[in-house]
């Protein structure tokens, strides 16, 4: 059964997990919102979301240098226990995040870090770009908030569009996680080194 994209994000929206989890939800549920936030919550995926309140101070630092020796990252992925911070899952989800940080090249782990200057530069130059293509006044605020909105997502590491699989952000690749292995799992830091 195919699945209205209005409906996942709708469901998204209610249950804040992943969209490709939402999406085979609804279609389990035959299209019905309420079975498929029922389904959701049967499946953990809703827990998963409660549980990254939840300290985690244990965790790994992987890295991943590119094959021309051009590119290098760090990250520090923490998890709440040393038992998860060893699974192989929780191994395969560091390098993953460390690969994706070295080919996307993410400036803030979340929008929450980005500065208000940095926002604010980034408006100035989006209203010149709009006032140069003639843009009104009333349409220009309208457009900002939006062009901000994906600026943030290209910026920032959990909104950027996985690159193991494009539908899926960073932060729902997490959220999944969470859900699989059953404790909060945050990216604490990253650091990426380019020859230029």
């Amino acid at each position: 059964m195919a699945v209205d994209s209005e409906k996942i994000k709708t469901l998204r929206e209610m249950t804040s997990a992943g969209l490709m989890d939402c999406k085979k939800a609804l279609e389990d549920a035959g299209g019905d919102l309420e079975k498929a936030a029922s389904l959701l919550r049967e499946r953990g995926i809703v827990k998963a979301v409660k549980k990254m309140d939840r300290e985690a101070s244990e965790g790994q630092i992987f890295s991943y240098v590119h094959h021309n020796g051009k590119i290098g990252v760090l990250v520090q992925l923490n998890c709440e226990t040393d038992f998860v911070a060893r699974t192989d899952k929780f191994r395969e989800l560091g390098k993953n995040i460390a690969m994706h940080i070295a080919a996307s090249d993410p400036q803030f782990i979340s929008p929450e870090e980005v500065s208000e200057d940095v926002v604010q530069k980034e408006r100035e130059i989006q209203r010149k770009i709009l006032l140069e293509e003639g843009k009104s006044e009333s349409v220009i605020e309208k457009i900002l908030e939006g062009k901000i909105k994906k600026f943030k997502s290209e910026i920032c590491l959990l909104e950027q569009a996985y690159i193991n699989d494009p539908q899926l952000t960073v932060g729902d690749v997490i959220k999944e996680a969470i859900s699989t292995l059953g404790e909060n799992i945050r990216v604490a830091r990253f650091v990426r080194f380019s020859m230029k």
